[in-house]
């Protein structure tokens, strides 16, 4: 069983996230953090405990940084609307925050597990990630490594050269990339391929009740946006490539890479830079011993759409089952 710490901005597929870590049997969530990103942090944080109160996941949700380290906060309002997870209708939440802030609870929660036991799984501005580091560099060689939504090789998605996630805090990517551990970049190129078509939500709809209708509402509203600033023919299901690679590593192909993080670029700031180890690479990363490249960085590349497919809809009939159970099943 795979130990993660999902943090994350919801946001709409961050919701599917969770819903797909609480709901495969093979995932030990050992709690939710949040993040300014999607909207402010008040209201992600807000979306996160309504999601679990709405479907009965019971973890604790820690609530994070309100927004990044350096940089003027930056917010996806036009991608996820005035709430940060508009269309979809949720209860108001039932259970109280865990009293520290995010920052500390990734800390406390690696500190107290074994060495190389605990995932990091950032699908929103990796602010709270950065931050922890910087507090306790000694979670560094504790955490079984960092599966982080974010970046790209080819494209951007707030400027040409830049991926939203990386560029609402890139210091706090520059520090995740540059630190010692295990980090898998689940960029644009990936996640572009993990699209909610019509084959998936018809099997979906097909599962029924109030969970399904909820990711199907969200589908339905993200397709009004996405659509139309990212010409992609369906709704990407972004940030649940994360998680799907925690049950199933085999759910996506991968390369080896040195990846840097453009923190200073008058156009390109943001920017994940790639140097790919199957293409030779450069000698040196900037030219100085310092920055000599270390291909020690993964990056994901082709998606098994059908098994990324089959996780989500067997993550929705085990939370459906569960919730149809009553606090007995849970």
């Amino acid at each position: 069983m795979e130990k993660i710490i999902l943090d994350c901005d919801p946001g709409h597929d961050d919701a599917i996230a969770i819903l797909l870590a609480a709901g495969n049997p093979n995932i030990d969530l050992l709690g939710i953090t949040t993040v300014s990103g999607n909207h402010n942090v008040e209201n992600t944080t807000r979306n996160a405990l309504a999601t679990c109160t709405a479907y009965g996941i019971k973890v604790p949700v820690a609530k994070g940084s309100p927004g990044p380290m350096i940089a003027d906060q930056v917010l996806a309002v036009e991608i996820h609307g005035e709430t940060g997870l508009d269309g979809p209708v949720l209860p108001p939440a039932s259970f109280d925050l865990d009293p520290r802030h995010a920052v500390d609870f990734i800390i406390d929660t690696v500190m107290a597990h074994e060495p190389g036991t605990v995932t990091l799984v950032p699908v929103g501005p990796y602010t709270n990630i950065g931050l922890a580091v910087r507090k306790e560099p000694r979670i560094v060689e504790r955490v079984k490594k960092v599966v982080a939504m974010g970046g790209a090789y080819t494209r951007g998605n707030i400027t040409p050269a830049a991926e939203f996630n990386v560029y609402a805090d890139a210091e706090a990517a520059d520090v995740v990339f540059r630190a010692g551990w295990d980090v898998t970049m689940v960029g644009l190129d990936l996640t572009h391929q993990a699209l909610a078509t019509p084959d998936l939500q018809d099997r979906v709809r097909a599962v029924g009740g109030d969970i399904a209708q909820f990711i199907l509402d969200i589908w339905t509203f993200i397709d009004t946006t996405h659509g139309g600033l990212l010409q992609i023919p369906y709704p990407a299901v972004h940030d649940a490539c994360c998680v799907a690679a925690m049950i199933d590593p085999t759910v996506f192909t991968t390369e080896k890479a040195d990846i840097r993080v453009e923190t200073a670029g008058r156009w390109t700031k943001g920017m994940t830079v790639c140097n790919f180890e199957k293409m030779g690479g450069m000698r040196h990363f900037g030219g100085t011993a310092m920055e000599q490249t270390n291909f020690r960085h993964t990056v994901a590349m082709t998606l098994d759409q059908q098994k990324f497919c089959d996780l989500i809809v067997d993550a929705l009939e085990r939370l459906t089952r569960r919730k149809a159970q009553g606090p007995a099943g849970n």
